[in-house]
């Protein structure tokens, strides 16, 4: 029973138990979509989603920016198209190996390296352009966080939405909004 023990603890502190990753539902007013998030290959990242996610932030936001064939960004702005007041940006983790491919999730960022918050896109196809390929501000790319395991026929819908031009700032924006309902940790 001793040697059991010792092999269980010795288990335990070698790592040998894997912590699942963590998943959320996005509930949105056209389905929902469930995504896992990768804590191990970016975990500032999904941290500081979570805190958005535990904040419950996202409620009554919108996706903003639909670009057909190429991803729908959303989780700055309010139904009201205020922009929302935001954490501090976080360093970002775009070389920890991840693609942006077809149904993964990123931070959306500005032209800064490391100027991610609250914002983040889906991708609708493989996005080779965005990937990691240097550590120059045009070749850094955007960090991938997670990937979409259910309800990408919901991503794919909001992708072929009809969008408009309203200004400078909401050039791709859906018409009608597509409203982020809620997003919610889900119990395994």
């Amino acid at each position: 029973m001793k040697q059991i023990l010792l092999l269980f603890a010795c288990f335990l502190l070698c790592g040998g138990i894997a912590v699942a990753d963590p998943i959320v539902e996005m509930k949105t007013n056209m389905g929902s979509i469930t995504i896992e998030l990768n804590s191990s290959k970016a975990p500032l990242t999904v941290d500081n989603f979570l805190k958005y996610v535990d904040k419950k932030f996202y409620d009554d936001t919108i996706f903003h920016r639909v670009i057909g064939n190429f991803m729908i960004q959303g989780g700055g702005f309010d139904k009201s198209e205020t922009k929302k007041a935001t954490l501090s940006a976080i360093k970002n983790e775009a070389d920890n190996g991840l693609k942006n491919q077809k149904g993964t999730i990123s931070m959306a960022r500005t032209g800064v390296v490391d100027s991610a918050t609250s914002q983040f896109f889906i991708n609708l196809v493989d996005n080779h352009s965005l990937n990691h390929r240097g550590t120059s501000s045009g070749a850094y790319g955007y960090a991938v966080f997670g990937k979409v395991i259910a309800g990408m026929d919901v991503v794919e819908k909001i992708g072929k939405v009809k969008t408009i031009s309203k200004s400078a700032l909401f050039r791709d924006y859906p018409e009608p909004q597509v409203i982020i309902e809620s997003v919610r940790r889900v119990k395994k």
